[in-house]
């Protein structure tokens, strides 16, 4: 009981959930999702991708939710309470996600000079590639902003997760979806041809099923739910005994599968509307997406709705998968929050801005993946997406479920996530769902990462 006096805890069941769902939503949800749901055959990926958030998203939000309240430690201590060993695979996460942090930031900062440039009226020019590509290719602007997010994201977690960040981000996600549909409901009724679109969003066809677009999907689940990172441990630490996690994880999971589902509605009907081939890369939100804005009757007022929005997903995911590092440096070496959060922040920074160099002056550096059609090379950028992407989230996910029933035990897990019964009981069905189900998703996701599956 004294350790769970110790551990700040949340303001409101509201405020949770808000906090948990902004964690996992951002721009995998809004960048990510609509990109693979246009190349993926649209209605048959949705399709997949619905089946497996069941199967396999909520399931790890539970897992990792009850793992975190049972261990009030950061990520590699909650793994380790039981059995001091097992450190490591919260170690696996903490990488996972710092790395991430790396080049997130960069991207954040994107979206950040996009939403200014929306405000102040820019002109992106005829060709908006030639825009997009000037900007990340130079030197400081997109280090100042980079710079200014990180301020602002470490600003806020001087004073906790719990305590300023839970509540502006009360504020920042109900907003997300206000914004988010203001821009479905006018891309669809001002695009000609929007129509079309959204059937081929919502409809599935059976025919463009295939291995690469299930791999594709259960990496997305990845990504959007925020599964592997240890984000659900890090927020379940602070998470009181009264809460009910399988009722909270449900609706995190409802929360972020919405944000990706109503994204995909801005964006594909309003690209196939307007005859835009959606490609994959930061050219979805930063050139497709305002050469679209720009043939829409009040384009400039979407377009600024749509990367506030953007900013919003952005924010509400860095104050996690930044504490998610922090906590665990101010526990290990036992140092102040804020002393922490500034370290590293710090050198989350250093790590992006030669990430962000990497698009500029640093663009001829590569660096080498190896997969079985050989040695390809690539940007900073994409090697660190690729490695924690298709690499480390899988893996950890397929460690956490090895944690859950090989080394914690059923007896135990169902023991925290009912709250000894009071919340229902762990079904014969979710137990084969964590030792043999998402186990076998994880491995198909690396398999096919090292082109063993396409």
């Amino acid at each position: 009981m004294d350790e769970k006096k110790k551990q700040a805890q949340w303001g409101s069941r509201f405020g949770y959930i808000m906090v948990a769902a902004g964690a996992a939503i951002g721009l995998g949800n809004i960048w990510r999702f609509p990109y693979l749901a246009y190349g993926g055959g649209g209605g048959i990926f949705i399709l997949v991708y619905l089946i497996l958030i069941f199967i396999m998203g909520h399931p790890m939000v539970e897992m990792e939710t009850a793992i975190g309240r049972y261990g009030r430690g950061n990520v590699a201590a909650a793994f380790g309470k039981f059995k001091k060993k097992y450190k490591f695979i919260g170690i696996v996460a903490i990488l996972c996600t710092t790395l991430i942090d790396i080049y997130y930031i960069v991207v954040g900062g994107w979206v950040l000079k996009y939403a200014v440039s929306y405000v102040i009226g820019t002109d992106f020019g005829v060709d908006t590639q030639i825009y997009f590509n000037e900007f990340t290719s130079s030197t400081a602007s997109p280090i100042i902003y980079t710079g200014i997010l990180m301020i602002i994201v470490a600003f806020l977690l001087f004073f906790g997760i719990t305590n300023l960040v839970e509540k502006v981000t009360k504020i920042i996600m109900p907003a997300l979806f206000i914004l988010l549909i203001i821009c479905g409901v006018w891309a669809i009724f001002a695009t000609p041809g929007a129509v079309e679109g959204l059937k081929y969003y919502l409809i599935p066809d059976f025919s463009k099923m295939s291995v690469k677009v299930f791999a594709d999907a259960a990496t997305q689940v990845l990504f959007s739910v925020g599964i592997g990172w240890g984000i659900f441990v890090t927020l379940g630490a602070s998470l009181p005994a009264e809460n009910n996690i399988k009722k909270d994880s449900m609706w995190v999971t409802i929360c972020d599968t919405a944000v990706a589902i109503l994204a995909g509605f801005v964006i594909i009907p309003s690209a196939f509307g307007a005859g835009v081939d959606v490609a994959s890369g930061p050219s979805l939100i930063f050139v497709v997406m305002t050469q679209i804005f720009d043939k829409l009757p009040g384009g400039r007022i979407i377009g600024l709705f749509f990367f506030l929005s953007l900013i919003f997903a952005v924010l509400s995911t860095l104050f996690t998968i930044i504490e998610i590092p922090v906590k665990w440096f101010e526990e290990t070496v036992k140092i102040s929050h804020k002393k922490a959060t500034v370290i590293v922040s710090l050198i989350i920074f250093a790590g992006g801005t030669i990430v962000s160099l990497g698009f500029g002056i640093l663009s001829h550096i590569s660096l080498p993946w190896l997969d079985v059609s050989g040695i390809a090379h690539y940007n900073l950028y994409d090697w660190l997406d690729t490695f924690t992407a298709y690499v480390l989230l899988p893996l950890g996910c397929l460690l956490t479920c090895f944690y859950i029933w090989r080394v914690w035990g059923f007896d135990n897990y169902e023991k925290e996530l009912t709250a000894d019964g009071r919340d229902g009981k762990l079904s014969g069905y979710q137990k084969v769902l964590s030792a043999v189900v998402i186990p076998v998703l994880m491995i198909i996701i690396i398999l096919n990462c090292f082109g063993f599956i396409k």
